[in-house]
């Protein structure tokens, strides 16, 4: 297995490992706010990918006989007025997407992308890297937990009747 950055001729396997990750979201979903849009598979990626692109950011992509197992795309956003009021604003790294094909979890694969992706954000200056979880995603939230992460927000949500 081998990271790589990502290269137009994955674009499907991509699309693949995006609608899997939206599968296992709509699964686990208490509040059944997700959706799979009809349009997400042909347009999901592109928009991770420019995003990436506009954003200082990198995709990288674990490869194994040709085949992507996994992704990691990661920004490096600007702050605005607003958080410089409030916020110390060191140069940060954001994790926009990370997901490892279900059948080669465990093998080490996600760690490898993570350490990839922070080594990058470590190389243009950042000092903290960051990551959003879907709070029932109970596997995300373990591995991040194991590789040093914490949690720093929390966004409630009540139903209202």
């Amino acid at each position: 297995m081998k990271i790589i950055e990502y290269e137009d001729k994955y674009l499907e396997d991509v699309r693949d490992l995006l609608v899997e990750l939206e599968e296992y979201i709509l699964k686990i979903d208490k509040d059944h706010l997700d959706q799979l849009h009809p349009k997400y598979r042909g347009k999901m990626a592109l928009l991770d990918l420019e995003e990436v692109k506009n954003n200082n950011g990198k995709c990288y992509l674990a490869i194994e006989n040709d085949k992507v197992l996994g992704l990691i795309m990661g920004c490096i956003f600007p702050y605005d007025t607003y958080d410089y009021l409030d916020y110390k604003c060191p140069k940060r790294g954001e994790i926009t997407e990370l997901i490892v094909s279900h059948q080669a979890r465990k093998n080490g694969i996600g760690k490898e992308l993570m350490d990839t992706m922070e080594n990058y954000f470590k190389s243009v200056g950042c000092e903290y890297c960051m990551v959003d979880v879907f709070a029932y995603n109970d596997n995300a939230i373990h591995f991040y937990n194991q590789n040093g992460y914490h949690p720093r927000m929390y966004r409630n949500i009540k139903k209202l009747k």
